[in-house]
């Protein structure tokens, strides 16, 4: 947007309020366009601090206040960092919430995809995919609907888990929560390998307690993907799936097909229509759809009818949740689940990834948040048609605080009895798998979720009498095809530091020349991420410092050996390797590998992850 040798940015955050104005207004500019960064001329504004100017491009202009640039910086951000009261006063004024009011999307940040969400009371429950992660399906508590803990999953029995024989990116796919006649049902589609003549299952559990135990799981033979339960006023229940959305009648426990599918509405798009609920309200029957695939065409669409297995009329304003934006972080907007607060308003949970680069979205797909109006024709619209918010006003301003996710470690795949132990003070002890990591036999690799693009992760590890062919370290892992290890392993009788980088069928190793010797008895490993770039470094703990709580407190930059820097994980994406079923994310964590019939065990000490 260059005007001569000046742009409307540079004006703008000159304050030259004459300048832009003659630009906006005169020259042939289009306020479409962006800035590096995906900033608008209202970003540079905020940096003046010139009121007058701001107002004009937010009332004359149309600029929101409450766009985020590539890195979700709004301009009501930039005049808070340069404490800009006259523009923080009138924003708070325009919007009437103060900025602390604000919430930030996405809510859940990092592998926590294809959300579904019920209330009870005043309490809010989540659930969310979790493929071939055990234990399966992690349920969340919230309050305020912003701050959410995870207090259980859908299945805690590994002998109910069946996820010994499936690839990645299989399992549990699209889970749904609901609550009847006092249980909570789950229901998820069990997704099997292609090697089979059944591919599909839906799977459902039950508990008189939201965070369980739930019932053993009752599988249904019914092809489809994405189960949506439903309960009528008169008591009836129904299973809802895909393609578009096909609607079956259960049992009164909800475990048994009692009719066949009926085929209740395609879908508004025509493209790839899954995740289906249903809502009633006024009279109507809602159905909402995702539509359009994962990519960067997924959507929210809604139709409704007069009856239940009536003709459903697509709604005029669909779809009533995409990003349109190409260049916007907040990316793959679908699959939403509306919720409805105790004093009337309504929400939707809805899937989003954030990418980075050149397209790598390596969080995979997290969980936002939007609130639903409902139209004078009765239909809901999401954040008023304008896709995904960047930030976005408290349901419950005056709630506060955050959760802790202490339930967040997971492994690929069910372990066996005693394989994992977890002592009160977080010390791991793994017993080692018999595989390496990118077999699907690989078992107690001990991971969590990277919930951020810049982090750190540290841990203390026992160095363990490990034989050649043998290793153990930390990981940072997307499934048994891409992955990295960096840890120490025995090679040629000799122990040493190593890392490897695994993708598809190529391995890139790298040893140390350091030879471990006997007197070390702990090491520590650090993993140090900016984006797609990791920097992997350690420290050799000798037996006369094992004081491992003080050794965390005191560790700095200096102390640690950089062993290398890796700047381009791109294959921890899911986008980054074109190998079966990508719908997770990264993930960090512990991994010790033995060969088979191995008796060794690794413990690890004070796993620390701190986002930056």
């Amino acid at each position: 947007m260059d005007v001569g040798k000046i742009s409307i940015y540079e004006a703008a955050q000159n304050g030259d309020f004459a300048l832009v104005k003659w630009i906006v207004e005169y020259s042939r500019s289009s306020l479409n366009e962006f800035a590096d960064n995906h900033r608008t001329a209202l970003h540079f504004a905020a940096m003046s601090g010139k009121l007058d100017m701001f107002k004009y491009l937010v009332e004359r202009c149309g600029l929101d206040p409450l766009q985020g640039d590539i890195d979700l910086v709004t301009p009501w951000d930039i005049v808070r960092e340069n404490e800009h009261k006259e523009i923080d006063d009138y924003l708070t004024q325009r919007y009437g919430h103060r900025y602390e009011d604000f919430y930030r999307n996405p809510i859940r940040t990092g592998f926590f995809p294809d959300p579904s969400i019920c209330r009870v009371g005043e309490d809010y429950y989540m659930v969310n995919s979790s493929f071939i992660f055990f234990p399966c399906i992690p349920i969340s508590h919230s309050r305020d609907l912003i701050h959410w803990e995870i207090i259980g999953h859908a299945i805690t029995n590994p002998e109910w888990a069946r996820l010994e024989e499936l690839e990645g990116g299989r399992g549990y796919w699209a889970p749904d929560i609901s609550f009847y006649d006092g249980r909570f049902y789950i229901a998820a589609t069990y997704r099997l390998n292609d090697t089979g003549t059944v591919y599909r299952r839906q799977m459902v559990v039950s508990s008189d307690k939201p965070e369980g135990p739930y019932s053993e799981p009752v599988f249904i033979d019914e092809d489809g993907i994405d189960p949506g339960l439903f309960n009528d006023d008169d008591g009836r229940r129904y299973m809802l799936l895909n393609r578009g959305a096909r609607i079956f009648e259960l049992d009164k426990t909800g475990t048994k097909k009692i009719s066949e599918p009926t085929l209740l509405y395609y879908g508004s798009n025509k493209r790839a229509p899954e995740g289906p609920h249903i809502y009633k309200k006024d009279g109507y029957y809602y159905l909402l759809q995702a539509e359009g695939g994962t990519g960067p065409g997924h959507r929210v669409t809604v139709s409704r009818s007069r009856e239940l297995m009536g003709v459903y009329e697509p709604c005029p304003y669909n779809p009533i949740m995409r990003q349109n934006d190409e260049g916007a972080t907040i990316q793959r907007c679908g699959h939403g689940d509306m919720v409805e607060t105790p004093d009337g308003r309504w929400y939707m949970v809805y899937l989003c990834g954030r990418k980075i680069g050149d397209g790598y979205s390596i969080l995979g797909r997290e969980t936002a948040l939007d609130p639903v109006t409902w139209t004078a024709d009765g239909w809901p619209i999401v954040n008023g048609l304008k896709g995904p918010s960047c930030m976005q006003v408290k349901p419950y301003p005056e709630i506060t605080g955050s959760y802790n996710n202490t339930l967040d470690y997971m492994t690929p795949r069910a372990f066996k009895d005693g394989d994992v132990k977890i002592s009160s003070d977080g010390t791991f002890v793994i017993h080692a798998s018999e595989y390496p990591l990118s077999d699907i036999s690989s078992r107690n690799i001990v991971l969590r979720r990277q919930n951020s693009f810049a982090f750190e992760y540290s841990v203390f590890m026992d160095i363990p009498a490990i034989s050649d062919g043998q290793c153990a370290g930390i990981t940072g892992y997307y499934d048994e095809n891409t992955f990295l290890e960096f840890g120490i392993c025995r090679r040629n009788g000799r122990l040493t530091v190593y890392s490897r980088e695994h993708i598809g069928e190529e391995d890139r190793y790298i040893y140390g020349n350091e030879e471990i010797s006997c007197s070390i008895k702990k090491i520590y490993l650090c993993m140090n991420t900016e984006y797609l770039e990791r920097m992997l470094s350690y420290r050799l703990i000798s037996d006369d410092n094992t004081d491992v709580v003080n050794i965390t407190s005191t560790v700095t930059d200096s102390e640690l050996t950089i062993f290398t820097t890796l700047s381009n994980v791109y294959y921890l994406c899911d986008e980054g390797y074109d190998k079966g079923k990508r719908f997770t994310g990264a993930l960090v964590g512990m991994y010790a590998v033995g060969g088979v019939n191995n008796s060794l065990y690794v413990s690890f000490m004070d796993s620390v992850y701190i986002d930056k």
